[in-house]
């Protein structure tokens, strides 16, 4: 199959003079590399495209794909992980993991609580603040736990996440709204363990992989898996294979959120804890990071003894599932 690989890669646009932290959902070289070689090593013919914009160039010229490997992050707004696969259904060519709407309705984290929540999937209570005057309207009890209501690889986290204070929260929502040009999300601290559920597929036919729980080492910035936590897990993180209780009780979670938001092929579902052990889903990652080494999906995957390249057949095999009646109707 000629399948072609949409992704950002972090060197171009650390060279166009964006920052370490806006780049940082961006992709490594080796990442793109390995995908290349696990879809070389599966028999598939494999055609490097880059970025949003190369794509509309090439498509433009009349060049297509049997499917398109997308890993592309995009670069602003709350569309810009939709951006790859609107192009792509405009040109009806399949592709890999989330459509336009599931792509955008995750990147946003309180339309994903809303959802969520309408589907009876356990997540908490939570406030957004676009401005000074929303703070009023924040009536959660403390401590609270602030963030970007739209960034990943916990962009906008670190040790003053946490707000114990109504001064403290102000300072936080505010310096973020300024940084991000997008409201802060509040919500309750959750004081318990923290996991992260792979799965692959999609609908009736997703699974979960297994269940990692993330413990912070000495050293680690506390109360979270902040953005520095991650750049450094190597050093800062302890990941291992959750207890089968605490597994069983985050799987059945993961995937009837998995489910509830239409995710497809292969991603994350972040939960966390609370004092008494309740678990609550944080957030969803449908365009899942994929350097073997390094993200967490992989990760999981060698955890419990998946190789990459099987990981990277499955996420095919469930796009593949999707293409018969597209191949049928193209023009």
């Amino acid at each position: 199959m000629h399948v072609g690989i949409t992704f950002d890669l972090r060197a171009d646009y650390l060279a166009m003079g964006y920052g370490e932290q806006e780049t940082a959902e961006f992709d490594r070289g080796e990442t793109i590399d390995a995908i290349a070689a696990a879809l070389t090593q599966l028999g598939h013919e494999v055609d490097r495209i880059g970025h949003a914009r190369k794509l509309m160039a090439r498509l433009t010229a009349d060049e297509h794909w049997e499917l398109v490997f997308n890993i592309a992050e995009g670069l602003r707004g709350y569309g810009r992980e939709a951006q790859v696969p609107a192009i792509l259904d405009v040109f009806n060519i399949p592709y890999t993991f989330a459509d336009p709407l599931s792509a955008s309705l995750t990147l946003h984290k309180a339309m994903t609580k809303r959802v969520l929540r309408d589907a009876g999937v356990p997540t908490t209570d939570f406030r957004l603040v676009a401005d000074e005057g929303d703070l009023a309207a924040v009536n959660l009890p403390f401590p609270l736990f602030v963030k970007p209501v739209a960034e990943g690889t916990a962009k906008g986290i670190d040790a003053r996440s946490r707000a114990d204070s109504a001064g403290a929260l102000r300072e936080i929502c505010l310096e973020l709204i300024a940084r991000f040009e997008q409201p802060a999300l509040v919500e309750p601290f959750l004081a318990g363990r923290e996991f992260t559920v792979g799965i692959v597929g999609t609908g009736r036919r997703a699974r979960a992989v297994g269940t990692l729980e993330i413990e912070l080492l000495a050293g680690a910035e506390p109360h979270a898996y902040t953005y520095v936590n991650k750049e450094k897990c190597e050093e800062l993180c302890r990941y291992r294979l959750a207890d089968a209780p605490w597994a069983a009780r985050c799987e059945l979670i993961a995937l009837h959120a998995w489910q509830a938001l239409d995710c497809r092929d292969g991603g994350r579902v972040d939960l966390r804890a609370d004092a008494a052990g309740s678990l609550f889903v944080m957030e969803l990652n449908p365009l899942p990071g994929l350097h073997p080494e390094h993200s967490d999906l992989p990760i999981i995957c060698t955890a419990v003894g998946m190789p990459y390249v099987e990981l990277i057949r499955e996420i095919v095999a469930s796009a593949r599932l999707r293409t018969p009646a597209r191949d049928k109707s193209r023009r």
